[in-house]
């Protein structure tokens, strides 16, 4: 099981969202926002902020560092390792079913992620086999998005998708999260879309937004 920080909600936890970092961070990359989301003082969600392995990563000349899976050139999605991404994707697998253990319905679990993280968030959601309250991808683009038709999970087909990125992002271009959105809506599913005047990042509109569809998706 990875390592994790987990922020409880002040009441029973009734929902969960399972939040990759990117590249190079930690889990305490986006505990700063919760406080923004405008969940509510009982909101009931509890966010798991999982430590991806320390690996070493080709296209940082090797140097070791979190990473969900390695990068073998400049551009990402290009020589994809497919071998790391599934299996981050079988981590993540578990944080999940943790969280049915511990009373929280698949049906209640967002399953987000920034960057490399977003890129792992929806490889697995839209692969998981029951049915996800939502799938959030950040600055990010669909890997191996080639095997998706065979093997993407019926019970997601419907599952609301939610995709930001910056326009002068230099690290994901902006055009690969467009390709990966268009390859997703080819494919039946509803991706809502937003686009923000920003680089590799984070704003405060594109937050303000995502505490928006959380809870639309989270409500009680």
């Amino acid at each position: 099981m990875l390592d994790c920080i987990e922020i409880d909600p002040p009441a029973q936890a009734r929902a969960s969202v399972i939040w990759l970092h990117g590249l190079g961070a930690d889990g305490n990359d986006f505990v700063p926002i919760i406080k923004e989301l405008g969940l509510g003082e009982n909101h009931g969600i509890r966010f798991v902020f999982p430590n991806a392995p320390i690996r070493p990563v080709t296209v940082n000349n090797g140097m070791p560092m979190r990473a969900w899976y390695d990068i073998k050139g400049m551009a990402i999605a290009d020589k994809q390792d497919s071998d790391g991404i599934r299996a981050s994707a079988h981590e993540i697998e578990a944080l999940i079913a943790r969280e049915a253990e511990r009373g929280v319905d698949s049906s209640r679990i967002i399953v987000a992620g920034f960057s490399q993280g977003g890129a792992v968030a929806l490889h697995t959601g839209v692969r998981h086999a029951k049915s996800l309250a939502g799938i959030m991808g950040l600055s990010t683009y669909l890997p191996l998005a080639d095997t998706l038709p065979e093997q993407a999970s019926p019970a997601n087909r419907d599952t609301a998708i939610f995709m930001a990125h910056g326009s002068e992002d230099p690290v994901v271009p902006i055009r690969l999260g467009q390709v990966s959105r268009e390859h997703l809506e080819a494919e039946g599913y509803s991706v809502a879309w937003h686009e923000y005047p920003m680089q590799h990042q984070v704003c405060l509109p594109q937050i303000a937004e995502i505490g928006v569809w959380l809870r639309a998706r989270l409500a009680d």
